[in-house]
């Protein structure tokens, strides 16, 4: 078997690359090797398109081909060759001239022209899943589907250093408007997030796991199973979905299972129920509960059940009720021993008690705001975030989002003026709202967001961390802090570039970090 290559993730061996027969992430080489000739196959339709306007279905190939590439979101060889085949019909159908391109030549760049290229790629990579759950709720954008084109045919081009360096802060530019669309297509199918106060406890009975971002596969599990005798209860980034209105009015949508996805494998041992993935983080799946995964959309694991475009959940279902789920209520905790979490706090909310935020900055009762969260992961050290907040003064406020939030979601910190000080604003994806309130802030203060009192901490693992940077470096937020490593696909003098212009910051210790952002001598 040929080796791999791939250093698209945090957890990349030795913060190198991985190289051998299999990634840390269990993917095999073979699995990388096609991810890698998808990518080509991608480039391939950029390339067709450059004389020739693209269909919607080449468009679709690559938002979906891009989702497939991101870190844990598929395993299986044969559906990676499926979607292959379907870009390169794409591609033919646009110019049957045009070449795919070989990614081991992007491998082989000088290393600042492989470092921006991965940049731009691994950035795609992210938005291509943003723009996918859109897609699948009916929104689409023409700039967005277009820079897909564009910033894919100059990866596969010999673009020049400076041409690249624009085209990283344009992919930060356009994902703030894919996820704009993104958050549009939720809000406008399922209402604005609202507070809302989420069990951890199990109840006995029949249940479904659901795991992943795709809210709309939520919404039909949930119509399915409706009067079933079926509890439904979220995973990882699925819990945010228990704030929007309309998946809240199910009244067997019940809580929320477990914590982060890197503990699935011990936290699905044994699980008297099946588990839908929809998106990632999918892990190597471990025999005492292989015969109850289940995945959809772009989601694949060898010898797993996999649930087509039709949407039917029946096998699922019969699954839960022949699992049974627990003989008793079942209670289980966050990684604090919290009991329940609190999510909803997006931008309409927050904005909503805006007011009373600027009033609690301007008499001192917030004198500090940290956006603290992020990709969670399984390498040591991640700690950190949870002793963040731990130690994070009780006169500021916690804003959070994303599976990163697992670290502390479950501490209580308790309030400032009636405001909890720890805020869940979502999934990965809605740091679009973290970015719509510090705006707002700015503008009501009189002053750019970095002169505001607040703090960017972020963890970061897989592709979509990477477009939400570089939207927020393409904001010219500055000192922002980021761990648990740096990327290992930054090269040196790229990194001194984001250094010297934004001020980006490995974390350190939460001491040194807290008494540096808070200027404590």
């Amino acid at each position: 078997m040929e080796k791999m290559f791939c250093f698209q993730c945090e957890q990349t061996a030795g913060c190198k690359a991985c190289t051998g027969n299999a990634g840390v992430c269990g993917k095999p080489a073979d699995t990388a090797g096609l991810q890698d000739i998808l990518t080509g196959a991608l480039i391939g339709i950029a390339r067709a398109a450059q004389e020739n306007t693209p269909a919607d279905d080449a468009t679709r190939a690559i938002i979906e081909g891009l989702f497939v590439t991101v870190t844990n979101v598929s395993f299986d060889n044969e559906a990676i060759r499926g979607y292959i085949d379907s870009a390169r019909i794409q591609k033919e159908q646009l110019d049957k001239g045009a070449s795919d391109y070989d990614l081991k030549e992007l491998w082989r760049e000088n290393e600042d022209i492989r470092s921006l290229k991965s940049l731009i790629l691994f950035g795609l990579r992210g938005m291509g899943a943003y723009a996918y759950h859109a897609l699948v709720l009916g929104y689409t954008d023409d700039e967005v589907n277009s820079f897909f084109y564009k910033a894919l045919y100059a990866i596969g081009e010999n673009t020049p250093a400076d041409k690249l360096l624009e085209l990283v802060m344009e992919t930060g530019r356009i994902n703030l408007k894919c996820m704009e669309m993104l958050d549009k297509a939720n809000t406008e199918s399922y209402g604005h997030p609202v507070p809302t106060v989420v069990p951890l406890t199990i109840e006995k009975g029949p249940f479904i796991v659901i795991s992943g971002h795709d809210l709309l596969d939520l919404q039909l599990l949930l119509e399915q199973t409706k009067d079933s005798g079926i509890n439904i209860y979220t995973h990882g980034e699925m819990l945010p979905a228990h704030a929007y209105p309309k998946l809240k009015s199910y009244p067997h949508l019940k809580g929320n299972f477990g914590t982060a996805w890197q503990n699935q494998q011990k936290e699905f041992a044994d699980i008297p129920a099946p588990v839908l993935f929809t998106t990632n983080c999918l892990m190597p799946v471990k025999e005492s509960y292989r015969d109850r995964i289940f995945t959809t959309e772009t989601v694949g694991y060898p010898e797993m059940v996999h649930i087509g475009d039709n949407k039917d959940f029946s096998a699922v279902m019969a699954k839960a009720k022949q699992l049974g789920g627990y003989a008793e209520d079942r209670v289980m905790t966050g990684i604090n021993g919290g009991t329940q979490v609190t999510t909803g706090f997006g931008h309409n909310t927050v904005l909503g008690v805006a007011d009373t935020v600027i009033d609690a900055v301007n008499t001192g009762s917030i004198k500090h705001f940290f956006l603290v969260g992020g990709c969670d992961g399984a390498k040591p050290g991640r700690n950190y975030y949870t002793d963040f907040v731990k130690q994070s003064p009780e006169d500021s406020v916690i804003l959070t989002l994303a599976c990163g939030k697992y670290r502390f979601n479950d501490l209580d910190l308790g309030t400032i003026n009636g405001l909890p000080r720890i805020m869940d604003m979502g999934q990965c994806n809605d740091s679009f709202s973290a970015i719509k309130v510090a705006i707002a802030l700015a503008d009501a203060f009189g002053c750019g967001v970095n002169e505001l009192p607040l703090t960017l901490v972020l963890s970061w693992y897989e592709q979509k961390a990477v477009c939400i940077l570089l939207s927020l470096l393409y904001l010219g937020l500055k000192n922002i802090y980021i761990g648990p490593t740096l990327p290992a696909f930054v090269s040196k003098n790229v990194l001194d570039v984001l250094v010297e212009k934004f001020a980006l910051t490995p974390i350190s210790t939460p001491e040194q970090d807290l008494a540096k952002i808070l200027n404590i001598q």
